[in-house]
């Protein structure tokens, strides 16, 4: 019978295969845009944990002639050692294992805008190709992927001076649909709200695409407070001055 249901029909997906045959699960729905657009956001949130953890006060967006887009930070740069679990980079680890990062155990990072660790391997599982380059301890690294599946191991290209990490990612048409084309008014909307969130953050955009480039940046020094003057600029307010309150707390985790 063509309709038999027996043990050779059960499937196992594993890993990056899982996302890009249900990217919904991870993304959101890939066919309206929202999972496009989700993935920039997975890529920048890691840039900007690197702001809140105090090494990073720059990250710069860029959308590509060819409907790539890159997203560059200036923080400490992704691990390059060798995962002693896996026995490939722990760069690898991160662009390849689902769950995989370092916010965890609450030492690499002390407060965190993305903690389910699916993040950027589910952006590199859904990406024609996704190239990783890494500015770290005077060495470049760099390394290809391509449907999530690595090029080639990471390897050192340069020396330099600064630190950092470059993620470049294409969306995989065969998964994306209808809305196929990154849109910049959405991610500077967005971009916006993130750096009002996270007062000395500089996010830049710059669109290649076009006859004419055209950029956005975005830095606020007060913040929320700031935001929410510039949502009260049509209004009348009870007070001139924004009320503020700052503050930490150490977070005590219960075993």
């Amino acid at each position: 019978m063509d309709d038999e249901y027996s043990a050779e029909s059960i499937q196992v997906l594993e890993g990056l295969e899982a996302v890009r045959k249900r990217p919904g699960m991870y993304l959101g729905d890939p066919h309206d845009g929202s999972a496009l657009h989700h993935c920039i956001w997975e890529v920048v949130d890691n840039s900007v944990d690197e702001h809140l953890a105090g090494h990073t006060d720059s990250i710069e967006i860029t959308l590509n002639r060819d409907n790539s887009l890159s997203v560059r930070d200036f923080g400490r740069g992704i691990p390059v050692g060798i995962h002693e679990e896996f026995g490939i980079s722990a760069a690898e680890v991160i662009m390849t294992k689902l769950h995989a990062g370092g916010k965890f155990d609450n030492s690499s990072y002390k407060v965190s805008g993305g903690l389910h660790g699916v993040g950027v391997s589910a952006v590199n599982a859904v990406s024609e190709w996704m190239e990783m380059t890494i500015h770290r301890d005077g060495i470049v690294y760099f390394q290809r992927y391509e449907a999530g599946v690595p090029v080639e191991p990471l390897k050192e290209i340069g020396k330099c001076e600064d630190t950092g990490t470059l993620i470049s990612f294409k969306p995989d048409l065969s998964i994306f649909t209808d809305i196929v084309e990154f849109d910049f008014e959405e991610i500077d909307t967005r971009v916006g709200e993130t750096a009002f969130l996270n007062a000395g953050l500089s996010i830049a955009i710059v669109d290649l695409r076009g006859s004419e480039p055209h950029s956005s940046e975005h830095l606020y020094k007060g913040g929320l407070s700031e935001y929410v003057s510039k949502l009260n600029e049509r209004r009348e307010v009870l007070h001139e001055e924004v009320i503020k309150i700052r503050g930490e707390k150490e977070m005590r985790r219960a075993m």
